[in-house]
């Protein structure tokens, strides 16, 4: 059927001066984090351009700090193709925006048939067997073949510009968030070598997958074993639904730990991992948010 749908719909388009972008990866925090690399190689190549990232409120937390980024378009939900009326209000933010130059991250037919019906006279994307019809600049990708998420993203741009080389996932510390972990650091007296760890992940908007988390007893054994060897302390990070968990690997560690629950920001928690001596995490949205912002990271 999408073969079909490719051949009526146009492939190829004038790109000349692009004036107002949006930049499209909704959900969730870990693709968020992996669309920064998309997200530079973007900026290099149209450094007048203003930017826009359509993404949900649960992810943009973690990248609204971009230096690349002019605004955000909030989608209202992670995941806006999920009903007809999230898929329409998206639909109709994209008309008001004037863009002339939409990128889309996404794999699905649904946000291919959106920027077709929006009117935005470039759309480039991602086309996996045929899905990305909708666009007139197509990156495809195969589906069976194994690449990293960031690669298969700059797909785009290289379709776009021709050239993204040379940029990794990126989530650069700011100076305000530095300036308050230290703040906080001082406050909990905590001087010295110090592990960063979240031993909770998997979740997301309309998804939870706790087989992602390691068995409490051996995350707070890989912990005791590091922190004793390097005469560390540890800091155990979670949102409010992660409190038991972290509480059950406090239990276990035989070192000095601090219980920081819902106790930072995004970009402070980039922040802290870099100022750490190492972060340790799950297949995580956080873990990915860490190896971004520059920290020593164990995934």
């Amino acid at each position: 059927m999408y073969s079909i749908l490719q051949r009526l719909f146009r492939n190829g388009a004038e790109l000349n001066r692009r004036r107002r972008i949006v930049f499209i990866r909704p959900c969730c925090i870990g693709d968020a984090v992996m669309a920064t690399a998309a997200l530079a190689a973007l900026r290099d190549a149209f450094p007048r351009a203003h930017i826009s990232w359509a993404i949900g409120p649960w992810s943009a937390r973690a990248v609204a700090h971009h230096p690349a980024i002019d605004a955000i378009l909030d989608t209202g939900a992670d995941l806006p193709l999920r009903s007809p009326g999230a898929y329409w209000r998206f639909l109709r933010q994209l008309r008001r925006g004037q863009f002339d130059l939409a990128v889309s991250l996404v794999r699905s037919p649904l946000m291919s048939l959106a920027l077709y019906l929006s009117g935005i006279p470039v759309r480039a994307g991602l086309d996996s067997g045929g899905r990305g019809f909708g666009y007139n600049i197509r990156a495809p990708i195969d589906p069976s073949l194994r690449q990293h998420e960031c690669e298969i993203y700059l797909q785009v741009i290289r379709a776009i510009s021709g050239r993204a080389s040379g940029v990794q996932a990126n989530l650069p510390v700011t100076a305000g968030s530095r300036a308050a972990v230290r703040r906080r650091l001082a406050e909990a007296r905590i001087a010295g070598s110090f592990i960063v760890a979240h031993p909770g992940g998997g979740g997301n908007p309309g998804a939870a997958m706790p087989s992602k988390r390691y068995p409490p007893a051996q995350f707070a054994e890989i912990l005791n074993r590091v922190a004793a060897e390097r005469e560390a302390s540890v800091i155990l990070l979670g949102g409010p639904s992660d409190a038991d968990l972290v509480e059950t690997v406090a239990e276990r560690l035989k070192v000095a730990a601090h219980q920081w629950i819902r106790a930072l920001s995004f970009p402070e928690i980039g922040a802290l991992a870099v100022e750490g001596l190492l972060y340790l995490g799950n297949d995580s949205g956080l873990t990915h948010l860490a190896a971004a912002s520059g920290a020593k990271t164990v995934m």
